[in-house]
């Protein structure tokens, strides 16, 4: 989606999404450190006008903004003086709730900012495709999850350009080539184990695996490619519910980590943390 731009010099973005449960819940999962963790990145949240969003991305990678306006279970906007880097403008986060008939809810998240320059558009671009794809767990979430107890892990390897091949090497890999949507799969003997079906597969231009696990818990595996520093950045999310998740990540995370830095380590001299 293109920047919208208007004579003030405001700039914003926007996504949506449709989802099933009441306000209450869907606040519930946006609004709250315990509920945005369940399908986003780990994640705390001062839940009041003035209280404090940490959102950690990764080792040394976490966004911090404060809230101005808490209004539940209908609106929240949240200051991010620093996301885009040293001598970018605040960014205003807003994420409003809207209910709908059968059960669903409209969630809208807008970034909204001030400048006379073009130097930040491409790079806020790039958000609204990654809330679309976050979008897809919270929706997986609320429609099977909704309200169990969570917990999650992060992978992230690294691989030579180009995209493509990188993106069939991990999936060859892990076995997970020629999935369909609706499809059961597993991993190969060669890589820890995970189980479930498949909720979608990415486009070439970006690609993507959603899967809705059933093992090791009940849960969702995020999958993709991007291009970062000169190579191919793979990251794997696994988001595990129930009340024996915190045990199946405690188990298994180790494995998973080990497994992704012997066959997807960053270059030496990348420059790239890990």
């Amino acid at each position: 989606m293109s920047v919208k731009k208007d004579p003030s010099g405001q700039r914003s973005v926007e996504a949506e999404v449709e989802v099933p449960g009441t306000p209450e819940e869907v606040w519930e999962a946006i609004a709250t450190g315990r509920g945005v963790s369940a399908w986003f990145v780990p994640t705390t949240i001062d839940e009041r006008h003035e209280g404090a969003i940490t959102c950690n991305f990764g080792p040394g990678m976490e966004s911090a903004s404060k809230i101005t306006t808490w209004d539940p279970p209908r609106r929240l906007i949240a200051d991010s003086p620093n996301d885009m880097g040293p001598d970018a403008p605040t960014v205003a986060t807003e994420w409003t709730i809207e209910a709908r008939s059968g059960g669903k809810c409209i969630v809208r998240v807008v970034h909204r900012w001030f400048s006379d320059k073009d130097d930040w558009d491409h790079q806020y671009e790039g958000t609204v495709y990654g809330w679309h794809a976050f979008f897809r767990i919270l929706s997986l979430y609320l429609t099977h999850f909704r309200g169990m107890p969570a917990s999650s892990f992060q992978l992230m390897g690294f691989a030579p350009e180009s995209t493509s091949r990188a993106w069939a090497s991990l999936c060859r890999s892990l076995g997970l080539e020629h999935v369909a949507v609706g499809k059961g799969v597993r991993t190969s003997a060669a890589a820890p184990p995970i189980a479930g079906v498949v909720e979608r597969v990415g486009e070439p231009a970006h690609p993507e695996l959603l899967l809705r696990l059933k093992e090791p818990t009940p849960g969702a595996a995020h999958l993709f490619a991007m291009p970062m520093g000169g190579q191919v950045c793979l990251s794997m999310r696994c988001y595990l519910y129930g009340d024996r998740a915190s045990a199946a990540v405690e188990r298994d995370e180790p494995s998973w980590q080990a497994w992704m830095s012997q066959h997807f380590p960053a270059a030496q001299g990348s420059g790239v943390a890990t």
